[in-house]
C-alpha cells in the first residue's frame, strides 16, 4: 500500500506541474496582448489580423484519489486554472507529462526537500523552540508552573488540531504536525509529573498510555511510520520517565508487553520493518538491562521466565500474523529476526533454568518444548488455506534446529552422533527429492556436526578403552561405537547415492554439488576405514589388558608382542582396504580423482610396511627366538601374510596405471617408470629382510655383511638381465648403481670384520657376478645399443 501512495503522489506532482505550466502560458499570452494594446493594436496586429484562441477559465475538479487505507481517503483539489479552450489531451505536452530525466531528478529532489525534509526540520525546530521558550519562562519565573503546563498542552493540542484540519488537503504536512504535537504532549506530561508534581504516577501513566494509543492510531490512519515511531519512543520512555524506584518490575514488564501487543495489532495491517526492529530492540534491551542489574534468581526467577516467554511469543506471533496476511516471500532479514528471537528465548531460558536449583534436569525437556512450539505453529498454520510454503519450511527448520540441539543436551556419547547422522540423512533426502532448498542446506552443517561427533566418540573410546575392557563391555564389534560408526557410513553412502541421482535437480550449482559429493564420499570412506581399524586396535588392547598383571593392586597393561601384532594387522588391514578400494573404483566408479588418491595412499602404506612393518616383524622374530610370551610359529609366518597384502597393493597399482580414465590425466610412460622403480626397490628391501630373517633363525652371523653383499650383487645381475631382455636402459643403469653401492659397502664396511674365508667368498662371488654382467654386455651389445632401443 505504501508503493500505491508514492505512485499517487508522483501523479499528483506531475498534474501540479502541468497546471503551473498552463498558468505560465496564460500569463505570457496576457503580457503579449497588453503590449499589442499599448502599441495601438487592441490586442491584434495592425497589419494582419491574427486569430488567438478564446481562453475559457474553468475550475476543473480533480476527483478524489484514494489513499492506502479506505478509512483515510485523500481528496486533492487544485486552485482555478485556465483550460485554454483545449481538451486535456490536446493541451498536455509531452514535456509536461514526461519531463526529461535531469529535470525529473531535480524536481524529485526539490519535492523531497520541499514537502518532506523542510517540514520535518521545521517541526523539530518548533519543538526545540517551545522547549527553549519554556525554559526561559521557568528561569525568569514569568508564569506559574500550572500555566506553563497548560500553555504546553494548548500548544500541543493546537498542533494536533491544526493537523486534523489540514489532513484532507495536506496529508504529508499534517502527518508531520501531528507527530510534533504528540511529542510535545509526552514531554509536557513528564514535566508536569517530574518537575511540578501536578500529577501523581498513575494519572501521568494513564495520560501517556492514552497518548500512545492515539499516536499509534494516527499512524495507521495516516499510514506514516514516523508517527508510530514517535508514539513508540514515547511509550517506552514512559516507565523510565515516571519511575520512582518502587521495584515493581511486574508492572514494568506488563506495560512493555501491552505496548508490544499494540505493535502486534499494527502488524496485522502494516508490517513496518523499522517499527518492528525498534520494538524488538527496546524490549530486549529493557529485559536484559534489568536482568543484568536487578535480577535475583531466588526472587525473580518466575517473573523473568514468564515475561521472557511472553515477549518471545508476542514477537513470534507478530511475524506469523504478518506472513499469513501478506503475499511477500520471507526475506533473509525476516528469517534472521525470527531466528534471533528464538535464539534469545532458548539461550536466556537455558541460562535461567541452569542457574536455578532443581531445574537443571529439565534442560532437555525445555529444548524439546522449543521445538514443540514451532511444531504446533506449523501444524496450525498448515491447516489454513493457501499457507505460504516458505513459512512452513522455516517453521520446519526451527523444529529441526531445536530437536538437533536437544540431542546433545539430553543425551551423551554415541547417541548424539547417531541421531545427528540420521537427521542429516533424512533432511538431505527430503530436501533433494522434494526440492526443498532449506532442508538440503540445513543438512550440510548437520553432516559436519555428525562427523565431528564421531571423531570425538573415537577419541573418548581410546581414552576409556582400558576401563571398558576390564568391564568387558568394550569388546571389539560388540560395542556402541562400532554400531554408530557403521550407521554413519551407511547414511553417508545413501546421501552420496541421492546426490548422484540425475532424476533429482540439486538446489546448488554443479560445481558445489561435486564438492559435496567428494566431501561426503571422503567422509564415508574415512569412517568405513577407521571403523574397522579401531576395532583391530581395540581387540589387541583388550588382549593386552587380559594378559596384564596386577602390581600392588594396579593393573599393568602388557603390550609386549600384542603391540607388534596390533601394528602389523592395522597395516595389513590398510593394504587390504586400499586393494579393495582400487578394485571397486576400476570396476564401478572409474573416477580419476579417487584413483590418484588411492595411488598416493598405496605409496604411503607400502613405505610404512617396508619401514615400520618390517621392523615389527623383526621384533616378533626376536620374541620367537627368545621364546617370549609362548611365541609360536605364527610369529614367523605372519610376515608372509603381510607380504601377500603388499603384493595386492602392487597389483592394484599396476592395474591403475593401465586404466584409460587414469591415463587421460597421467603420462603412461612416466607412471610405468615410477612403478618399476618402486617395485624393484621394494623387491630389494624385501629380499634383504628375508635373507636377514632366515640367517638369524638358523644362527648365521655376518648376515648384514657377507649375505647382503652377495644378495645385492645377485639382484644387480637380475636387473641387468631384465634390462637387456626388456630393452630398458633405466634398469641397467639402476643395476650399475646398485653394484657400485655394493662394492662401496664391501670395501668400507664388510671387509673390516670378515674372516679370510668370508672375504674370499664375497670377493669371488662379486667378481663372478661382474664378469657375468660384462659378458652379457659384450654378447648383446648390438641389441643393447641399437639406435631405436631405449
Amino acid at each position: 500500500m505504501t508503493e500505491q501512495n508514492e505512485t499517487i503522489e508522483g501523479l499528483q506532482f506531475r498534474l501540479d506541474k502541468l497546471v503551473r505550466t498552463q498558468i505560465d502560458f496564460q500569463q505570457e499570452i496576457t503580457s503579449i496582448r497588453n503590449e499589442l494594446k499599448a502599441l495601438g493594436g487592441n490586442g491584434k496586429p495592425t497589419s494582419e489580423p491574427v486569430k488567438l484562441p478564446v481562453i475559457a477559465y474553468v475550475s476543473p475538479e480533480i476527483k478524489p484519489i484514494p489513499s492506502a487505507t479506505p478509512k483515510a481517503e485523500q481528496t486533492y483539489r487544485e486552485t482555478e486554472a485556465p483550460s485554454f479552450g483545449h481538451t486535456a489531451k490536446s493541451r498536455t505536452s509531452d514535456y509536461a507529462v514526461n519531463p526529461p530525466f535531469v529535470e525529473n531528478a531535480k524536481s524529485d529532489l526539490e519535492k523531497f526537500i520541499g514537502e518532506n525534509l523542510i517540514s520535518k526540520i521545521g517541526i523539530l525546530i518548533l519543538v526545540i523552540g517551545v522547549a527553549i521558550g519554556g525554559k526561559y519562562a521557568i528561569d525568569e519565573n514569568l508564569i506559574s508552573p500550572l500555566m506553563r503546563i497548560i500553555i504546553g498542552y494548548i500548544f500541543g493540542f493546537g498542533l494536533v488540531g491544526l493537523a486534523i484540519k489540514l489532513k484532507p488537503n495536506y496529508h504529508n504536512f499534517s502527518a508531520v504536525l501531528i507527530s510534533g504535537g504528540m511529542a510535545i504532549m509526552y514531554f509536557i506530561t513528564y514535566f508536569a509529573y517530574s518537575l511540578y508534581s501536578l500529577f501523581d504516577q498513575s494519572a501521568a501513566f494513564a495520560l501517556m498510555l492514552l497518548f500512545t494509543i492515539f499516536t499509534i492510531s494516527a499512524a495507521l490512519i495516516y499510514s506514516r511510520q514516523v508517527i508510530a515511531h514517535i508514539g513508540l519512543v514515547g511509550a517506552y520512555a514512559v516507565p523510565f520517565l515516571l519511575s520512582n524506584d518502587s521495584g515493581n518490575y511486574t508492572f514494568l514488564f506488563s506495560y512493555v508487553a501491552i505496548v508490544n501487543l499494540g505493535i502486534l495489532v499494527v502488524s496485522a495491517k502494516k508490517y513496518w520493518k523499522s517499527l518492528f526492529y525498534t520494538t524488538f530492540l527496546f524490549t530486549w534491551a529493557t529485559y536484559f538491562g534489568w536482568s543484568a542489574t536487578k535480577y535475583n534468581a531466588d526472587e525473580h526467577f518466575i517473573l523473568a521466565f514468564s515475561f521472557l516467554t511472553i515477549f518471545f511469543l508476542i514477537f513470534y506471533a507478530t511475524f506469523i500474523v504478518y506472513k499469513l496476511i501478506s503475499e511477500e516471500n520471507i526475506a533473509l532479514e525476516n528469517i534472521s529476526l525470527v531466528l534471533l528471537n528464538s535464539s534469545i528465548f532458548f539461550g536466556t531460558g537455558y541460562v535461567l533454568l541452569d542457574g536455578h536449583g532443581g531445574f537443571d534436569d529439565y534442560l532437555g525437556l525445555f529444548t524439546v518444548a522449543n521445538a514443540g512450539i514451532h511444531f504446533a505453529v506449523a501444524v496450525i498454520a498448515g491447516r489454513l488455506k493457501r499457507i505460504p510454503m516458505d513459512l512452513l519450511y522455516l517453521l520446519g527448520a526451527l523444529v529441526l534446529t531445536f530437536m538437533t540441539i536437544s540431542i546433545p543436551v539430553q543425551f551423551d556419547g554415541n547417541w548424539v552422533t547417531l541421531l545427528w547422522t540420521v537427521e542429516a540423512g533424512i533432511l538431505f533426502t527430503i530436501g533433494r527429492t522434494k526440492q526443498i532448498p532449506l532442508y538440503e542446506y540445513y543438512s550440510f552443517p548437520l553432516m559436519i556436526l555428525a562427523g565431528l561427533s564421531l571423531i570425538t566418540d573415537w577419541a573418548i573410546s581410546v581414552d576409556s578403552r582400558t576401563t571398558m575392557a576390564i568391564a568387558e563391555n568394550g569388546y571389539p564389534v560388540f560395542n556402541p561405537i562400532f554400531l554408530t560408526a557403521l550407521i554413519f557410513v551407511i547414511v553417508f553412502g545413501l546421501i552420496l547415492r541421492v546426490n548422484s541421482d540425475k532424476r533429482f535437480e540439486p538446489v546448488i550449482d554443479e560445481s558445489t554439488r561435486r564438492i559435496i559429493a567428494y566431501a561426503v564420499a571422503g567422509a564415508a570412506l574415512a569412517a568405513l576405514y577407521n571403523t574397522f581399524r579401531m576395532e583391530i586396535d581395540n581387540y589387541f588392547h583388550y588382549r593386552s589388558v587380559a594378559a596384564g598383571i596386577e602390581s600392588n593392586g594396579v593393573l599393568v597393561v602388557n603390550n609386549s608382542g600384542h603391540f607388534a601384532f596390533n601394528v602389523l594387522w592395522q597395516l595389513n588391514y590398510t593394504m587390504l582396504f586400499l586393494t579393495v578400494l582400487g578394485l571397486v573404483n576400476m570396476a564401478k566408479v572409474r573416477n580419476h580423482i579417487l584413483a590418484f588418491f588411492n595411488l598416493t595412499l598405496n605409496f604411503l602404506v607400502i613405505a610404512a610396511f617396508l619401514s615400520v612393518g618390517l621392523y615389527f616383524l623383526g621384533e616378533l622374530r626376536a620374541s620367537y627366538m627368545l621364546a617370549q610370551l609362548n611365541a609360536g610359529l605364527f610369529f614367523i609366518w605372519i610376515r608372509y601374510i603381510s607380504i601377500v597384502f603388499a603384493a595386492g597393493v602392487f597389483a592394484v597399482t599396476y592395474r591403475y596405471i593401465n586404466q584409460y580414465f587414469v591415463l587421460e590425466h597421467l603420462d603412461g610412460e612416466e607412471a610405468k617408470l615410477g612403478f618399476e622403480f618402486g617395485a624393484y626397490i621394494s623387491g630389494l628391501i624385501l629380499a634383504s629382510s628375508e635373507l636377514i630373517h632366515w640367517f638369524d633363525i638358523f644362527g648365521y652371523n655376518d648376515s648384514h655383511k657377507l649375505g647382503l653383499s652377495i644378495l645385492w650383487g645377485t639382484y644387480a645381475l637380475f636387473m641387468v638381465i631384465a634390462g637387456i631382455y626388456q630393452s630398458k636402459k633405466h634398469l641397467r643403469i639402476g643395476a650399475m648403481v646398485l653394484f657400485a653401492i655394493t662394492l662401496g659397502k664391501l670395501f668400507f664396511y664388510d671387509i673390516a670384520d670378515l674372516s679370510t674365508i668370508s672375504r674370499t667368498v664375497v670377493f669371488v662371488c662379486l667378481g663372478i657376478l661382474l664378469l657375468i654382467i660384462s659378458f652379457l654386455y659384450n654378447k648383446y651389445k648390438a641389441f643393447i645399443f641399437e639406435p631405436d632401443k631405449a
